[in-house]
């Protein structure tokens, strides 16, 4: 891809790039930085990305839903940080075209790939930012979170926790089984365990998420048991 092929990004996306050399950072992988001899890729600013989108999902979530609490407004939260959420948004202003790739990572797939569309979609926020301020990034993310579907969180943790409590006036335990990723990106495998005995496990990004699939998924055994 030719690098004056960016202008049609911009134009997509409606932000006009005062230092180019940020948008290309974004839309560098670290594959092509490695086969081309380039020193700056995407994983620096992808870092900064997911935490502008965690600031700005969290304020839109505080704003939108004043009664809530810290537990649900998390859930809501977890649902929108989603990778499949980034995967979409970068499908949308079709970001797989403007990315430099290397030429196995392209023969692969890349361009289509979901983790790689994601990072890049992170990427983009945190090149805005640096280039225009967060009120930027806000106006661009805004109108795409209001046309996301906002779910009612099932609570499975608070499920759980009422089935066993009822049965044996105990509460169920959650223990970090394993972490992994790095630190901006950590994936977390979580076990809800009962006396002793493990009754579903868990995966999410952060450890509140990873709780509630092992409560899911214990509850899911559960009821399959009593059927």
């Amino acid at each position: 891809m030719k690098k004056d092929e960016t202008k049609k990004l911009q134009k997509l996306i409606k932000v006009k790039f005062r230092n180019q050399n940020l948008l290309i950072g974004a839309l560098t992988h670290k594959s092509y930085a490695i086969e081309t001899g380039e020193k700056i890729y995407n994983e620096r600013l992808e870092f900064l990305g997911d935490s502008l989108l965690a600031a700005v999902i969290s304020s839109y979530l505080y704003r939108t839903y004043p009664q809530e609490d810290e537990g649900l407004l998390s859930r809501r939260k977890a649902h929108l940080v989603s990778r499949q959420t980034l995967f979409t948004w970068a499908k949308e202003i079709d970001l797989g075209k403007y990315l430099y790739l290397s030429r196995g990572e392209e023969a692969s797939g890349g361009r289509k790939r979901e983790s790689v569309l994601g990072n890049a979609f992170e990427a983009l926020l945190g090149a805005i930012y640096l280039d225009q301020g967060f009120a930027k990034v806000e106006k661009f993310l805004l109108p795409r979170l209001k046309q996301l579907k906002i779910i009612q969180p099932v609570d499975y943790k608070s499920q759980l926790q009422e089935i066993i409590q009822r049965k044996h006036k105990l509460v169920p335990d959650y223990r970090v089984l394993q972490e992994s990723g790095p630190d901006h990106d950590k994936t977390f495998e979580i076990g809800v365990y009962f006396k002793k005995k493990l009754l579903g496990r868990g995966t999410g990004k952060s450890k509140k998420e990873a709780e509630q699939e092992a409560a899911k998924n214990a509850l899911r055994k559960i009821t399959n048991k009593s059927e």
